[in-house]
């Protein structure tokens, strides 16, 4: 009996303890905002943090369903609610443990993001995204995710890439520059039509990007130079920011992601690395009921050892006559 209680307590821990290794698997973060197109609001709300643990194909058909895309990219007949230019910006360096870091590799990239997640007039957040199983590309599987929730191909004028995006397909332009980019929005904006949407998609590459950019812009300034030009060429446009799991670095650390999005604008507070969040109050609320389970099975297997030890007689004598 006591062979198999420290069997069944070692295995407890075990599960305990790969639990809370799962838990601390690498995961990228993405924004969703657009600050020209108000009826892409979910419910009314203005700003959504979806704290589930997603894949890149469940992060594209969530953009479409809840953040409106569906309208932009997968249907011609809402012309009401199009907007000129989608653009799908794939970063490499963003984890999500880096949004309550006090101090961050790229200060540009996280102020602009928390910017335009409280400045837009519908945004979204999606803190965890993990890596994909099939070794896809942030890129390719959002493009492809968009695909297989459209049920047919996109209904966008065009889908242009920039950098070192890989993506397979036909029909798809190919933007060497910030020349080229000017160049094709400038078009569009001569030659648009209602309901037209334009679906660019920029990767950021690194010291693999081409000549045509500055490699040592952060992805901060990268990304607010492209926001800057479709703002100056006045069309209307929604970002989506995704960092790639694949392209990330490796951090050692994995730290608490903070509330810091909702805090306000630049200034009005700084993110608590001990603040626990929605997905840490779950997770610490399971790990409580997995130590309480233990202990309480312990408590049974005890007693239950104790009422076997009690040994009672078989018979008792005849009460002697006086």
């Amino acid at each position: 009996m006591g062979g198999f209680m420290a069997l069944l307590v070692a295995f407890l821990f075990a599960v305990v303890k790969i639990s809370l290794a799962s838990s601390s698997s690498v995961t990228v973060p993405a924004f969703l905002w657009s600050s020209h197109h108000d009826k892409l609001s979910y419910n009314g709300v203005k700003e959504i943090v979806n704290y589930r643990i997603i894949s890149p194909k469940d992060l594209a058909k969530t953009v479409l369903s809840e953040g409106g895309w569906s309208n932009l990219v997968c249907s011609v007949e809402n012309l009401q609610q199009s907007v000129d230019i989608a653009l799908v910006f794939v970063g490499r360096k963003l984890q999500s443990s880096d949004i309550s870091r006090n101090a961050h590799m790229d200060q540009d990239l996280i102020d602009l993001l928390k910017v335009s997640f409280t400045g837009s007039s519908f945004s979204m957040a999606f803190p965890y995204v993990s890596a994909s199983d099939e070794k896809e590309t942030m890129e390719s599987s959002i493009i492809s995710g968009f695909i297989e929730n459209c049920g047919h191909q996109l209904e966008v004028t065009n889908v242009a890439l920039m950098d070192t995006c890989s993506v397979e397909g036909d029909g798809l332009k190919k933007l060497a520059g910030f020349n080229a980019f000017h160049e094709y929005v400038g078009s569009r904006m001569q030659t648009k039509l209602k309901g037209q949407t334009d679906l660019i998609v920029f990767c950021n590459g690194g010291s693999e990007s081409s000549e045509e950019f500055d490699q040592t812009q952060s992805e901060g300034k990268i990304l607010s130079e492209l926001i800057s030009f479709l703002k100056q060429s006045g069309a209307t446009y929604t970002v989506l920011y995704a960092s790639d799991p694949s392209r990330a670095i490796q951090y050692s650390s994995h730290q608490a992601i903070g509330r810091f999005l909702a805090e306000g604008t630049l200034g009005n507070g700084s993110a608590d690395a001990t603040s626990c969040d929605g997905v840490c109050r779950i997770k610490s609320s399971l790990l409580e009921g997995v130590f309480v389970g233990i202990v309480l099975l312990l408590i049974l297997l005890s007693g239950l050892c104790c009422m076997m030890g009690i040994d009672t007689p078989t018979r008792f004598e005849a009460p002697q006559d006086s």
